[in-house]
């Protein structure tokens, strides 16, 4: 099936949308196939505003009205208690809120970003979308990463080259309860690497208090110049700070 038949039968859908480069590309293929849309965004303690402040640029760009939703995460034990399937339960927290915030809009069809790439296998939060009947048109599709990205290049879209997000509450390993401090933490020490020019990186929490810093290959050695700078953005919130020498 190609993407512009989906939106002919479709004419009418709602988006969960991340601000990323799938999400995006959705929106701006269904807006050109003439859809009537509304990009709906759910802001928990797992997203940071960096990622929020890229939703509100790419829906105002394209002239979609964009509904942004706050919610407690952790307010679920099953989230904040951080098991292996804790991202099945948070997406299933957050597909629920989508639906009815969509439904009380009048919008019965909620699509989602997911790829051709993206392995079922891999992705606890998958098993929430088929239980929740969100489609996948990029995936039903056969739409890859790269497809993605090459189209959104095409359609001038500034999400084309932006790397793929995990949420913060990826930074911690599974196991560890989840805090509000620790999230704080982590979004905080991102945003300083962000704002040093550093891109496609990770800081996960090392239990107690520790950080581990994680870049691409091309990325280690100016971080290693720039280590006082880098210490002084990362200390406030840990204790000890190590660079990753294993690339993303």
């Amino acid at each position: 099936m190609q993407l512009n038949h989906f939106f002919t039968k479709n004419p009418r859908v709602a988006v969960a949308f991340s601000g990323g480069v799938d999400s995006s590309y959705l929106l701006y293929a269904a807006k050109t196939a003439g859809c009537n849309i509304r990009a709906y965004f759910i802001k928990s303690q797992f997203q940071p505003r960096l990622e929020l402040d890229d939703a509100i640029r790419v829906a105002g760009r394209l002239g979609i009205a964009l509904t942004v939703d706050a919610l407690n995460a952790l307010d679920d034990p099953d989230v904040a208690n951080n098991p292996p399937d804790r991202c099945y339960h948070c997406k299933t927290i957050i597909l629920c809120r989508l639906r009815e915030l969509a439904r009380t809009d009048g919008f019965e069809i909620l699509c989602d970003g997911t790829n051709a790439d993206d392995d079922e296998s891999d992705r606890p939060g998958m098993r929430a979308l088929r239980e929740q009947g969100v489609i996948s048109p990029l995936r039903d599709c056969g739409l890859t990463k790269a497809e993605i990205r090459r189209l959104s290049k095409e359609a001038g879209l500034f999400t084309h080259d932006k790397p793929s997000y995990a949420c913060l509450a990826t930074r911690i390993p599974y196991g560890t309860r989840i805090t509000v401090r620790m999230l704080e933490r982590i979004e905080r020490s991102e945003e300083a690497l962000f704002n040093m020019g550093f891109s496609d990186y990770r800081v996960r929490l090392v239990p107690p208090d520790g950080a581990k810093i994680q870049l691409p290959d091309n990325q280690l050695e100016t971080a290693a110049a720039m280590r006082s700078e880098i210490l002084s953005a990362l200390r406030p919130g840990f204790k000890t700070v190590v660079l990753d020498l294993i690339p993303r």
